[in-house]
């Protein structure tokens, strides 16, 4: 009879093992299966944000994608300005609204590739994040001093990015 005992109690402890170790397996399964599932998280968050980033950089570089060429442009625009102005002071009307027609089509058509004019004008309080200073004059008048005197060259953005600052003349 004591046999049967330890022939039982063997039993009973090889069965509790066997148990012991289908639980183990089976909770290493899910620690697996979980592991897995966070790798599969990571790494598809991973590329959403991918997604999200790339898009963003090929918005952002479709709008400055003319920059290069705007910022090309800007002097040949000046240049026109300048001569419109000493037009304006001929007397060849019809010479002057042939030019002025030009002028126009030339800032529609760079207004619609997204550049825009800053606006600057004389008693503009000047602003170093927003203007480039030539140089200081004395101020005409006690309400001009540190403010805005003569603009030399117009500024210029392109969207939301400024691709050339405004040449200003401060007084002190």
């Amino acid at each position: 009879m004591s046999k049967k005992k330890e022939h039982k109690k063997v039993e009973n402890k090889e069965e509790e093992k066997v148990e012991v170790n289908e639980i183990s397996v089976e909770e290493q399964l899910t620690e697996d299966l979980s592991k897995e599932k966070d790798k599969f998280l990571r790494l598809f968050a991973e590329f959403e944000n991918y997604k999200k980033r790339t898009s963003k950089e090929r918005l952002e570089l479709f709008k400055t994608a003319n920059q290069e060429l705007m910022t090309v442009l800007l002097p040949v625009l000046d240049d026109f300005e300048r001569g419109l102005a000493e037009i304006k002071k001929s007397d060849d009307s019809e010479l002057l609204k042939g030019m002025e027609l030009i002028n126009n089509k030339i800032k529609t058509v760079l207004s619609q590739k997204g550049l825009t004019e800053i606006e600057v004008k004389s008693g503009d309080v000047f602003d170093a994040e927003l203007h480039e200073a030539i140089t200081q004059i004395p101020s005409p008048s006690e309400d001009l001093k540190g403010k805005i005197i003569d603009v030399i060259e117009q500024g210029y953005k392109l969207g939301d990015k400024i691709i050339r600052y405004p040449k200003v003349v401060v007084g002190q």
